[in-house]
């Protein structure tokens, strides 16, 4: 299984994700903070992320993600649900970055979950 770097802007931790693996799996796997209400089944917007780096390796947005996307606070064309965003391939320098928006991160950290 091929594995990436995948850097989160604010925590200077190293991460990886593998090839077939969702952002929010690796983030489980791997003790970063990424709120997930709904169990990671695409029904809340509570893994918001938005992927500054390495998008274009991932799977396409579903319809039914899209539609929870709608729901999220702070989304721009880079969002993903970390439970949908699957890396399909390695990106281009073998880098993924990614960002946790503010608000998500503070719900995290609060131990706020909806």
């Amino acid at each position: 299984m091929s594995k990436v770097r995948l850097a989160v802007r604010g925590d200077d931790r190293e991460f990886t994700l593998a090839v077939g693996e969702t952002i929010l799996e690796a983030a489980m796997a791997q003790g970063l903070p990424l709120d997930h209400a709904c169990g990671g089944v695409c029904a809340c917007s509570t893994c918001h992320v938005k992927i500054k780096q390495g998008a274009a390796a991932f799977s396409e947005a579903s319809e039914d993600e899209l539609d929870q996307l709608d729901e999220a606070r702070d989304v721009g064309l880079d969002s993903r649900l970390g439970c949908q965003a699957k890396l399909l391939r390695a990106p281009e320098g073998g880098v993924v970055e990614i960002a946790v928006p503010t608000w998500n991160v503070n719900a995290v950290r609060e131990g706020a979950g909806h």
